[in-house]
């Protein structure tokens, strides 16, 4: 299940336990969104994360043997879902994440470049090298987890429903912190590459 898909099933999640006036067992919303192709633990793990971004946004009764069992909207679920939602805060994540890699890509220097040895390499250069690098790692990476678990399936011992869907979403999680490690490292560089340049601007006025 992807990120934006997640985050569309919460509104949806929050615009359906707004619709009614009472509290309803989790049961329901996965009769009502996910049946038959993924777990009911699922719709526990999505209302969770609903929990962890805002506890406020749902009132929750514990029983049958799970913290989560029923649920309701409270006052905040029609004002988030009316100011941002789910779905538009991914959104927004995602256009800052591509203006920062546009951003990145398209960034050029107004200060007059030195002469460079033959053998020198830009700090771009090596920004690109390392960016590239990195993603081929985790294309290589996520296409591997991938295709194991595809051949998983296949095998004459095939996997239930259930371990299969938890095995695609172990992979989606990997990915997910492959990604944020990443990202992580991109800053880095970017942060190394803005020192670069602020202490070039330095030396250029000290001169």
């Amino acid at each position: 299940m992807t990120e934006f898909f997640k985050a569309e099933l919460k509104d949806k999640f929050l615009e359906y336990a707004l619709k009614r006036d009472d509290y309803f067992e989790t049961q329901t919303l996965y009769d009502e969104f996910l049946r038959p192709h993924y777990d009911r633990r699922y719709v526990e793990t999505l209302v969770q994360e609903i929990l962890e971004y805002d506890p406020h946004l749902l009132d929750t009764i514990s029983g049958n043997g799970v913290k989560i069992f029923m649920l309701s909207s409270t006052a905040f679920t029609e004002a988030f879902l009316e100011e941002t939602g789910f779905k538009s805060l991914y959104i927004q994540e995602e256009e800052k994440w591509d203006s920062f890699l546009q951003h990145l890509g398209t960034r050029k220097r107004t200060k007059k470049k030195q002469p460079l040895e033959p053998h020198q390499e830009t700090t771009g250069q090596k920004e690109k090298r390392w960016i590239l690098g990195l993603l081929s790692v985790l294309v290589f990476s996520f296409v591997a987890s991938l295709i194991l678990s595809l051949i998983a399936l296949f095998t004459p011992a095939k996997l239930s429903e259930a371990a299969f869907e938890e095995k695609m979403t172990q992979v989606e999680i990997r990915h997910q912190h492959e990604i944020e490690s990443l990202r992580r490292e991109i800053r880095a560089l970017r942060q190394v590459r803005q020192e670069g340049d602020s202490n070039v601007l330095t030396k250029g006025d000290q001169e």
